[in-house]
């Protein structure tokens, strides 16, 4: 093996420098995988990269925005050179941008909504997914192993779908979609891509009065990044349990 490649299982989580994306790179870097922890602003993915490097974890870091493509072929190329393979692909990097200048993020309406807000919602919370499933997809098929966890929300659900929130939803139930597609197209690999919901959780985008913790969300996300081979595929869960699309 050449100097310097994994022969560990490689995760690479994106938007990893705080809340569920942080604590997912560290709890499988806890499971002796090699993680690359991905942040857009390489400052603070650096002090996440610091921060994870005390706690004698094995991580890296790479900048990526995944909005862009040549972000994201800069990963690749990354991953090739560092360490020759990847296992685990966790899309956490989000974004919530239905504020449409008020104060309450929640309330923007599907008929105000602006399409430059649900572009840019796009951009990161489903096209992102899909650059890095491009990219990384035919180096799991090369290993045929390969599993590929698609953080959701149960407001991308059309089971449960209500109004409000435009741009979010309807990025998220798109992500669902993706979700579906991967996994049927890459049936035969031991490829496993699921979504997975981490419930309301006190992040960033969930804010302080969410219910539940960091380490409540992060279960769900983990347990689909670690499935055996006879795991579940195309599906949707919390908590390791089957949701509703």
């Amino acid at each position: 093996m050449l100097s310097g490649k994994s022969s560990k299982p490689v995760a690479v989580v994106t938007g990893a420098n705080r809340g569920l994306g942080l604590e997912t790179a560290r709890q499988l870097a806890k499971r002796d995988l090699r993680v690359i922890l991905t942040s857009r602003n390489p400052g603070k993915g650096e002090m996440a990269l610091e921060k994870l490097l005390a706690e004698g974890l094995d991580v890296l870091f790479q900048p990526l925005d995944v909005a862009l493509e040549s972000s994201v072929a800069d990963l690749g190329a990354f991953i090739h050179s560092r360490c020759g393979r990847v296992d685990i692909l966790v899309n956490n990097a989000g974004v919530f941008l239905d504020s449409h200048g008020t104060e309450d993020v929640g309330i923007t309406s599907v008929l105000t909504a602006s399409l430059d807000t649900l572009t840019a919602t796009l951009k990161t919370n489903l096209y992102g997914p899909l650059l890095l499933a491009q990219e990384l997809v035919p180096l799991m098929k090369q290993q045929h192993y390969g599993r590929i966890v698609n953080v959701s929300s149960g407001m991308g659900q059309l089971s449960e779908m209500e109004g409000r929130s435009p741009a979010y939803r309807i990025s998220k139930t798109a992500l669902n979609a993706l979700t579906r597609i991967l996994a049927a197209e890459t049936q035969g690999y031991n490829i496993l891509v699921n979504s997975v919901c981490p419930g309301w959780v006190r992040t960033d985008i969930g804010g302080p009065n969410a219910e539940r913790s960091v380490e409540q969300g992060t279960f769900g996300i983990v347990w689909a990044a670690m499935l055996p081979d006879d795991g579940p595929n195309g599906g949707f869960f919390r908590d390791g349990k089957p949701i509703p699309w």
